[in-house]
Parts: C-alpha cells; sequence; structure tokens
C-alpha cells in the first residue's frame, strides 16, 4: 500500500533510540504525520502475519501491523518470541521515545510525553521481515474537563462496580489526516470513531483484543470460501454523550470501553449486509450466519483471551442486519 511504503520511508530517516543498556533521554518530538488512504484495499486476502510474536506490555501479536495504545512517558518492556530460532539478531527501530536493550530481542521502551502517533518497527534478522507497532500515545482521562476534551464532547463515565467497567485511562486523539492509520492488517483508526459530530480533532477509545477478535473473525469468514477484505464497522466507540443522543439507555455500553464493534459484510458497498448464506435475499439469515460463525469460534484456543459478547440485529427502516462483538471479559449472548 502507498501509505506502507511512505511510513517505512519515514522509519528509515527518522531519529530513533540506539539498542544500548542505557535508555536515551525523551525530548518528545512531534508525533509522526499520518498518511492517509480512503479503504483498506488488497486483492486477495492474507492474514499477513510475521513468524515472530512481539509482545508489547500486556497484549502479544504476530500481524505485521497492530496498534498499541499507552499513556505519556508510560514505560513499555517489548521482547520477541520466535516460532524457531533465537531472539539473536532482532532489532527495534522507534521514531521517538526512549530506548534501552535488556537483552537479545528484548527491550524496555518509553512513551514520549506529546500525544500522537510514533510507530516502532521490529526487524527480523536475514529474511527482512518485520512488524510495525503504531503506538498511540493518548491523553489523559484526566484531562477531560466537564465533560469535554478541547471542545469534543464525550460525557460522563460512571464509576464501574467491576475491573471489566473501569473508566479508560485515556483517549486516542485523533487529528485531521489519522483516519487512514493502519491499526491492524485490515482495519483502519477512522473505522472506530464515533459518529459524533465535531471536530477537527476527535477522540476515541480502543483496546488491542477487539482488533485481535475482528482479523481472527475475518480469518474465519474468509476460511469458509467468502473472501472478504474488511468489516464494515456501522458503530464501534461511542460517546457517552453520543449513545444518549442516540436513545441507547445503556449506562455501561461496551462501545464506551472500545472493545465493541457492529459489523457486517459489505464488499458490495452498498451499505447493507451482503448475501452469506446465498440464498438471493438480505435479511436476518445473513446476520444469523455471521453470529453462528462468532459462536463457532469461541472454543477455539486462539479465542480464548477474547471472550465477549455477541448480539444478532435484524434490519430495521434505519439499518440492515447485523452483529455486535466485543471482548468485555465474560460471555454474553442476545439478539433475534
Amino acid at each position: 500500500m502507498f501509505w506502507q511504503i511512505l511510513l517505512s520511508l519515514m522509519l528509515r530517516t527518522a531519529y530513533f533510540g540506539a539498542d544500548t543498556a542505557t535508555p536515551l533521554v525523551s525530548s518528545s518530538p512531534a508525533p509522526v504525520p499520518a498518511p492517509t488512504v480512503d479503504s483498506v484495499t488488497v486483492e486477495i486476502y492474507g492474514e499477513q502475519r510475521t513468524p515472530f510474536t512481539v509482545r508489547f506490555g500486556d497484549e502479544s501479536s504476530a500481524f505485521d501491523v497492530m496498534a498499541m495504545f499507552v499513556m505519556p512517558n508510560e514505560l513499555v518492556p517489548v521482547s520477541v518470541v520466535p516460532s524457531t530460532g533465537s531472539t539473536t539478531g532482532y532489532t527495534m527501530q522507534a521514531t521517538a521515545g526512549a530506548t534501552s536493550q535488556v537483552r537479545e530481542g528484548e527491550w524496555n521502551w518509553m512513551a514520549p510525553a506529546r500525544p500522537g502517533l510514533y510507530p516502532i518497527t521490529i526487524h527480523q534478522p536475514g529474511s527482512g521481515q518485520e512488524m510495525t507497532l503504531n503506538v498511540f500515545v493518548m491523553v489523559p482521562y484526566s484531562a477531560m474537563k466537564n465533560g469535554r476534551l478541547n471542545g469534543y464532547r464525550i460525557g460522563r463515565y460512571p464509576a464501574g462496580k467491576s475491573e471489566f467497567y473501569r473508566r479508560p485511562s485515556g483517549f486516542i486523539e485523533v487529528s485531521p489526516g489519522m483516519e487512514g492509520v493502519q491499526v491492524s492488517p485490515h482495519f483502519l483508526l477512522g473505522q472506530f470513531l464515533c459518529k459524533e459530530a465535531g471536530g477537527p480533532t476527535k477522540y476515541l477509545v480502543l483496546r488491542e483484543p477487539l482488533l485481535v477478535k475482528l482479523e481472527s473473525l475475518l480469518a474465519e469468514v474468509n476460511a469458509r470460501g467468502l473472501e472478504v477484505h474488511t468489516f464494515q464497522l456501522m458503530s464501534a466507540y461511542r460517546t457517552p454523550y453520543y449513545n444518549r443522543t442516540i436513545g441507547n439507555v445503556t449506562t455501561f455500553s461496551r462501545h464506551h470501553y472500545g472493545d465493541a464493534a457492529d459489523i457486517i459484510v459489505d464488499e458490495d458497498h452498498d451499505g447493507r449486509m451482503d448475501d452469506l448464506n446465498g440464498d438471493g435475499r438480505h435479511n436476518l439469515a445473513d446476520a444469523h450466519w455471521l453470529g453462528e460463525l462468532v459462536n463457532a469460534t469461541q472454543d477455539e484456543p486462539e479465542f480464548a483471551d477474547l471472550v465477549g459478547g455477541m448480539g444478532m440485529y435484524r434490519p430495521t427502516g434505519a439499518h440492515g442486519a447485523f452483529v455486535h462483538v466485543d471482548v468485555r471479559g465474560f460471555e454474553a449472548r442476545w439478539g433475534a
């Protein structure tokens, strides 16, 4: 893709922390400008995985691109887990922040103080294969005043009664042009934005496990013989304020916490769910086809840490059939 080429050039020319035992001093430079694209378009679907896994903080990924969300000045351990061989020779390049190497294939990285996009690239020796972590330094929750961030209305997050409903630690700042940044191989940052009017700068909450679940479900759809390059997200992040304006009375909607998405398969881009079951119709049966796939995968090993809710919704005058998925941490099922 064009943006990947552009980002690769930026990574090669940008300043990065050397792999030394002594941490560098973070100067909090300006974030990397975000290249833009209109959509994720590939000729042939592919999972786009690397032959190694990278652990970063509490998350891990083997996709060749994945988002990471951190707080200003947060210290993040990053390490390589190769599928074969040793960790010798792996390198990490960061466009900003302070990097120190702990041992072969293992580093500590301190995020810049300034919110924005700061890509990190992990290179495998010999093969030339690499993984890009598109790191977003977030704006702390405490920066919100009277339910607003820089004029963007977010609303009030009530104090949750369990770990699954904690207030978000921070918000991703999405300035103009950042919508086209990849957060995983087949999804863009802009797909997860709340539909609330406002701007030009907007804010959202997004969690890595949702991205992993969407990518894994997309792979399952393709394994069933349908070539699908992304899910269209009818709704992903919703601010508590916006949720109320559309008449949703759910106080603790998973959409508030960045780990829920209402999805459809829409390869012909007509705004409604495609005919997934091949009966020549566009109706609730297509949502059932997708929902049953979600249920069928829940016991597979790669979904073990992606437990959550699934709801199927019938078409209305306002929208077609769709499926809700989330990674709330416990199983829930509902819908038509």
